[in-house]
């Protein structure tokens, strides 16, 4: 009995130690799974009753030199289906595909899939959503994405460039800043039962989203549409293929303008071909004929192995060298190094070539910027051809000297000329001045950079002074004069190199000029190249009438005074001058006081941004535009007259 009765002690205290350890590891495992592994199970407990759908970020806004927008992200609507909700999906889906205009088979299987949910349209219009809203249909949800919209349409658009649906960047500045201007894209939370089904009927959350930075251009929004109003223009009476300009602060580097032509709309990028798309400013490469003879002069003026007033015999205009005869275009004798590059001879250039040796002058035309990236900061730049002298032949050295054997792209050939411009520095070319994150902090910002001194500023001075001459009377570029203004550059006419035969064309050329204004202290480089244009294909008659209407309404914009007479420009004596006519006025007289009275104020309510440049182009008149949108408020009103002491100005902002 005594035994039976210790047994059954034992057995009580094993029970109850098996009780014990049971507690123990009941309580250890809640212990491990409440506590240290607390998140873990919230996050599976929140992805059973919560169902998260990807939304697309939101990018920055990209602001012009003035702070107004060129491009932004718009708030609209995008439209999805939650199909166990749908009541009469086949009458829910006529409705819809005839107001979304989309195939009624594709709704309709939208509307019956066995899936929770579905996205029935992105990004849909105002007037879609609105009117799907009117429907009143079950299970028919919205929330709010952002898509990239382009308020200025083609101006700007090569340099901006445009995104995708992504929306990453595809082309330019959108893509070159992609990483900082694209936001953390948000998630659509919906509250769903064990089975998935949506609980509730209110709206989803939108969570976790933040907004990319914010970039600030160089770009002046309104000379872009100056030059790109004006390459246009040139590039449609030369007949061309093709057209670039540049527009620099010579003292900086910032690139106040860049415009190729043809352009396109990045808010319809897709209807029009990739060449389009092209900044041909960095992209393309050219020889540059003539304009090249700038930089011969400039180096050989620094090293001194020619001087200013010396005189080079010209040959009568045809010059035996390295197997082939060089040409003038007429027969000079003797010249100076201003006169060189005034009347554009070859023969005259490529002496002074020979005379500063191939090492020396590669090693100038290098430190200019040829044969290299800008390292801009955009995307595609490509470095041009410059090749080693140890692979030049005789002949080569000449043909370097005028500007054939090589290649450049706009943008370095801008640059080169900003060295002579600003008294001797390389600047590094920028596009972005500022980067601000979405709390309004600069993170990023950009100043003139000095890449190297080329040359002294005696001898920069010096070709400037040279330069001018090329634009007075006698000189090839006597059509790129602005009144009231000096004005120094030179022409290029290049012949383009055939890809069948492998040498030069017979009929094709790219036409160039590059200068800068005012003269005596330049605040503008100016580049313009002309593709292939038909008939008369000298630069100093086709790209220089372009250079100087940029210039001449660029300086009235940018309110620099004149400080030369005006004088009427005349004709190269080497161009072409049939068809040629004078240049309209940018102006009616400055008082507003011509024959016709005080010019009127047009009505200007209720225009976009680019009606009101091309009403001001046709009206003659200068204003001051602010905002973004359509014009809201103008001063004077409609029918006043303008006083050229009184403010002029419209407002624009999004219609009430």
């Amino acid at each position: 009995m005594e035994a039976l009765e210790k047994w059954v002690r034992i057995r009580i205290r094993l029970v109850g130690i098996c009780f014990i350890l049971i507690f123990v590891l009941i309580t250890l495992r809640a212990f491990q799974l409440q506590v240290l592994n607390q998140e873990e199970w919230q996050k599976r407990a929140e992805r059973q009753h919560q169902k998260n759908i990807p939304l697309m970020p939101q990018r920055g806004t990209i602001y012009d030199s003035h702070g107004e927008e060129m491009a932004l992200s718009v708030e609209m609507d995008s439209i999805f289906v939650e199909p166990a909700k749908v009541v009469e999906p086949e009458r829910a889906a006529r409705e819809l595909a005839s107001v979304l205009s989309l195939p009624v088979a594709t709704v309709r299987a939208r509307l019956t899939s066995k899936k929770n949910f579905l996205w029935l349209k992105r990004k849909a219009s105002l007037r879609e959503s609105d009117r799907v809203r009117s429907l009143g249909l079950a299970g028919i949800g919205f929330t709010k994405e952002h898509r990239r919209f382009y308020p200025n349409s083609e101006i700007g658009a090569q340099v901006i460039g445009f995104t995708g649906l992504d929306p990453e960047g595809l082309e330019g500045v959108e893509l070159q800043y992609d990483s900082v201007m694209l936001g953390q894209g948000g998630y659509l939370v919906m509250e769903q039962d064990a089975l998935g089904r949506r609980m509730g009927s209110g709206d989803a959350v939108v969570r976790g989203e933040r907004r990319g930075s914010d970039l600030y251009l160089t770009l002046d929004r309104n000379l872009q549409y100056i030059a790109e109003k004006e390459l246009a223009v040139g590039v449609k009476n030369a007949g061309a293929k093709a057209g670039t300009i540049v527009v620099l602060e010579p003292s900086s580097g910032r690139v106040l303008a860049m415009a190729s032509q043809p352009d396109y709309n990045p808010n319809a990028f897709n209807r029009y071909r990739p060449e389009q798309w092209r900044n041909r400013a960095l992209c393309d490469t050219f020889e540059p004929g003539s304009t090249f003879k700038i930089f011969l002069a400039a180096a050989a003026l620094n090293e001194g192995v020619v001087g200013p007033t010396e005189k080079i015999y010209c040959e009568k205009g045809d010059y035996a060298i390295g197997g082939r005869v060089v040409h003038d275009h007429r027969g000079y004798g003797y010249l100076n190094l201003t006169e060189i590059l005034k009347f554009s001879s070859n023969i005259g250039i490529a002496k002074v070539g020979k005379a500063l040796e191939r090492d020396n002058l590669y090693r100038y035309l290098t430190d200019f910027g040829f044969g290299q990236p800008t390292d801009i900061d955009l995307p595609g730049e490509v470095s041009g051809v410059i090749r080693k002298p140890s692979q030049w032949f005789e002949f080569d050295l000449a043909a370097i000297s005028f500007g054939q054997g090589v290649s450049v792209t706009p943008l370095q050939l801008a640059a080169a000329t900003a060295v002579i411009a600003n008294g001797g520095n390389l600047m590094a070319p920028y596009v972005v001045e500022r980067v601000v994150d979405g709390y309004g902090q600069t993170v990023q910002d950009q100043h003139a950079k000095v890449v190297r001194r080329v040359l002294s500023p005696e001898v920069a001075a010096r070709m400037r002074a040279m330069l001018i001459e090329t634009t007075d009377e006698g000189g090839t570029g006597t059509l790129a004069t602005v009144p009231g203004y000096q004005v120094a550059g030179k022409t290029g006419t290049a012949q383009k190199v055939d890809p069948v035969t492998g040498g030069y064309s017979v009929d094709k050329r790219v036409s160039s000029f590059v200068g800068f204004v005012p003269a005596d202290d330049p605040k503008l480089v100016i580049l313009v190249v002309i593709d292939e244009p038909e008939g008369t294909t000298y630069g100093g008659v086709v790209a220089a009438p372009v250079f100087s209407r940029v210039a001449g309404q660029s300086l009235s914009y940018l309110k620099i005074l004149p400080d030369q007479p005006a004088r009427k420009p005349s004709l190269s004596p080497i161009s072409e001058s049939a068809g040629i006519v004078s240049l309209p006025p940018l102006m009616k007289g400055r008082d507003g006081n011509g024959a016709g009275g005080a010019p009127k104020m047009p009505e200007f309510r209720g225009m976009s941004y680019r009606q009101v440049l091309q009403t001001m182009e046709r009206a003659g008149v200068n204003i001051k535009l602010t905002g973004t949108g359509r014009v809201v408020e103008q001063s004077p009103a409609a029918g006043e007259a303008i006083r050229y002491s009184s403010p002029v100005w419209v407002r624009l902002g999004p219609p009430s």
